[in-house]
């Protein structure tokens, strides 16, 4: 193994590590949220699941927006790549 392969292998290590130890303290925090879920008022918890479909609603349409322009771009290579074998 080379000294640059040793230092990518260091650096995949620690992230996974860092990743890991987030992880862990995310899943700590799971518990006390469903706990004041279920203690929430029903007017309460209707904000905070019309809240969450809101942030759910964001990110398909950021997701949407990202496939239109991978279909795009593939298009416009398609494209190119017929107009140059007809013009070559």
């Amino acid at each position: 193994m080379t000294t640059t392969d040793n230092d990518a292998s260091n650096d995949l290590d620690s992230a996974i590590r860092r990743f890991v130890r987030r992880w862990r303290r995310a899943a700590r925090h799971v518990e006390p949220a469903i706990a004041e879920i279920e203690a929430m008022t029903a007017p309460a918890f209707r904000v905070l699941v019309a809240e969450r479909l809101r942030a759910m609603e964001r990110d398909v349409a950021e997701v949407r927006a990202r496939i239109n322009g991978l279909l795009f771009v593939v298009a416009g290579a398609v494209v190119t790549q017929l107009v140059l074998r007809l013009v070559a």
